[in-house]
C-alpha cells in the first residue's frame, strides 16, 4: 500500500510511504522454534496457522491470512503479533474499521509495538487525521531515529491544520534525513499554507535537487515564487510542470495569466491555445485570450474571444464592460452602446460602466441620452470640466439654446485650459448663443 498526500494549495502529490511490513512486527514468542523436545499437537496446528497465515500474506492472499489469523486469535487472543497482522490484512481487504481494532489491541496487548502505532495512524489519516496524531506520535517516539514517522506525524497535523506543529515534524524528519524528498516537499507545501512562500521556497528546491523531474516540486516552486511575486521565474517552473502533465488546462492558463501580466501576450494567447486543446475553454480563459489580444489591438480577436465568454456567462459584468470598451475603440457605437448597457442592468451602481456609457451615447448622437446619463452619473460623483461641455453641446444639437448657454459658460468658468479645442468652440458657441437667446426675448 502506498500513502497519497494532498497538497492543500495546489494539487494531488504522491507521499510514497508504505506500511510497516509484517514481517518486520514483533515476533509471536508461540512461533519460535524449540527443538529440545515434542511438539504438543494443538501447539503445532496453532504454529501451523500462524505459517499458512504467513504464507497467505506473502502471496497477497490477505482473505485466506485473514481467516488464519483470526483462527490462531481464537485461541490465542493475547498475541499482539497476530493482532497486528490480522490488522493489516483487514487494511489490505478495505476493512478499515476491522483493522483499527486489531491495531488497537494489539497496541493494548503491547504498547511499544511501533509498527502497530505507525499502522493505526497511517488507517486514520485520510479519515481522520487528528485521530491518527496521537499514534504517530507515539511511532515517532518509538522510532526516534527513523524520520517515516515524523513525516507521517507531519502529515498528519497538516491535514487537521495544525501547520505549525506540523512544520516542527518535518524539521524534526529533515534532520534525521535531509535527502529525504518526501521531507522537503511536504515541508515545503506546509510553510506554502502557512503563508511562508520566501521559507517554501528553498524546501522545493532542495526536493528538485532530490528529484530534478518532479512535477509536483515544480508546481510548488512556482506557487511560492508567485506568492513572493516573481512572476518570471514562476513562469518558468510552472513550464517545467506542464512537460510532465501537459493536459493540466487549468495550469496553462494559470501560466498564460502570468505571461500576460508581464506583457508577453503572444504566449499568453499561444498557452491558451494549448489549454483549449484539451478541455473546453472557460470564462477566465476566454476574458484572458479578449485581454491579450486587446493589448495587441487585435480588436476582432479579442471581441471573438469575449462573444463567447458572454454566450457562457450572460450575467458577467466584467465581460460586458469590457466589450463595450472594445467596440469603442473600433468606433462601433451602438454596439458599445448595448454591450455597457448590459453591464449597467447587471450592475447599476457602477459608475466606470456608466460613465463609458455616457460616451459612448454622445458619441453615438444619442444627445438625450446623454444628458440623462450625465444627471445620473453628478448624483453620485464630481464631474470633471469637460463634461460641462459635453451637456452644452448636447443641448446644443437638441436646438436648446438657453441651456446649451448655461452649460457653455460654466464649462468656461471651470476651464483652467485656455489652449484647448474646448475653449475655443465654447467661446465661440457662448458668443452666437447670447445672440439667439437675447432674440428670442424680443
Amino acid at each position: 500500500m502506498r500513502l497519497l498526500s494532498k497538497s492543500l494549495a495546489f494539487c494531488v502529490l504522491a507521499v510514497f510511504l508504505a506500511f510497516a511490513s509484517p514481517v518486520s512486527a514483533q515476533s509471536d514468542n508461540s512461533t519460535k522454534k524449540r527443538p529440545a523436545r515434542p511438539q504438543d499437537p494443538a501447539e503445532a496446528a496453532l504454529n501451523g496457522l500462524l505459517v499458512s497465515a504467513q504464507a497467505a500474506m506473502d502471496r497477497n492472499d490477505f482473505a485466506a491470512a485473514s481467516q488464519n489469523y483470526r483462527e490462531y486469535l481464537a485461541k490465542k487472543p493475547d498475541s499482539a503479533y497476530a493482532h497486528f497482522q490480522l490488522g493489516y490484512a483487514c487494511a489490505e481487504l478495505k476493512q478499515p474499521a476491522e483493522a483499527k481494532t486489531e491495531f488497537e489491541k494489539a497496541i493494548e496487548l503491547d504498547p511499544k509495538m511501533a509498527e502497530a502505532q505507525l499502522n493505526l495512524g497511517v488507517l486514520l489519516l485520510d479519515r481522520d487525521p487528528a485521530a491518527a496524531i496521537a499514534p504517530l506520535q507515539k511511532a515517532a517516539e518509538l522510532k526516534p531515529d527513523e524520520a517515516r514517522a515524523k513525516i507521517l506525524l507531519g502529515w498528519a497535523f497538516e491535514r487537521a491544520g495544525n501547520y505549525s506543529a506540523a512544520i516542527d515534524a518535518y524539521h524534526a524528519a529533515e534532520k534525521l534525513d535531509d535527502k529525504n524528498f518526501n521531507v522537503h516537499l511536504s515541508l515545503g507545501r506546509t510553510l506554502l499554507n502557512a503563508s511562508r512562500p520566501s521559507d517554501a521556497e528553498p524546501e522545493f528546491r532542495a526536493a528538485l535537487a532530490v528529484q530534478p523531474s518532479s512535477a509536483d516540486a515544480h508546481l510548488g516552486l512556482a506557487q511560492a515564487l508567485l506568492a513572493e511575486k516573481k512572476p518570471e521565474a514562476a513562469a518558468s517552473e510552472l513550464a517545467a510542470y506542464l512537460q510532465a502533465h501537459p493536459d493540466d488546462s487549468g495550469t496553462r492558463v494559470e501560466r498564460a495569466a502570468i505571461l500576460a501580466s508581464l506583457g508577453r501576450n503572444e504566449e499568453a494567447i499561444a498557452e491558451l491555445d494549448r489549454a483549449a486543446a484539451s478541455a473546453p475553454e472557460t470564462l477566465h480563459s476566454l476574458q484572458l485570450r479578449g485581454e491579450a489580444n486587446f493589448q495587441l489591438k487585435r480588436y476582432d480577436d479579442a471581441i471573438a474571444a469575449l462573444e463567447k465568454a458572454s454566450a457562457l456567462s450572460p450575467g458577467d459584468l466584467d465581460t460586458h464592460a469590457r466589450l463595450g470598451h472594445l467596440y469603442m475603440q473600433k468606433k462601433s457605437y451602438p454596439d458599445a452602446v448595448r454591450e455597457l448597457m448590459a453591464a449597467l442592468k447587471i450592475d447599476p451602481k457602477a459608475n466606470d460602466v456608466l460613465g463609458e456609457l455616457v460616451t459612448a451615447e454622445y458619441l453615438n448622437k444619442n444627445y438625450a441620452a446623454t444628458l440623462k446619463g450625465l444627471d445620473l452619473l453628478s448624483q453620485r460623483q464630481a464631474l470633471p470640466a469637460s463634461t460641462w461641455f459635453v451637456r452644452a453641446d448636447c443641448y446644443d444639437k437638441l436646438g436648446q439654446p438657453a441651456p446649451a448657454l448655461e452649460a457653455y459658460q460654466k464649462f468656461l468658468s471651470l476651464n483652467k485650459d485656455e489652449n484647448n479645442d474646448m475653449y475655443f468652440e465654447a467661446t465661440a458657441r457662448v458668443r452666437v448663443l447670447a445672440r439667439e437667446v437675447k432674440d428670442k426675448k424680443r
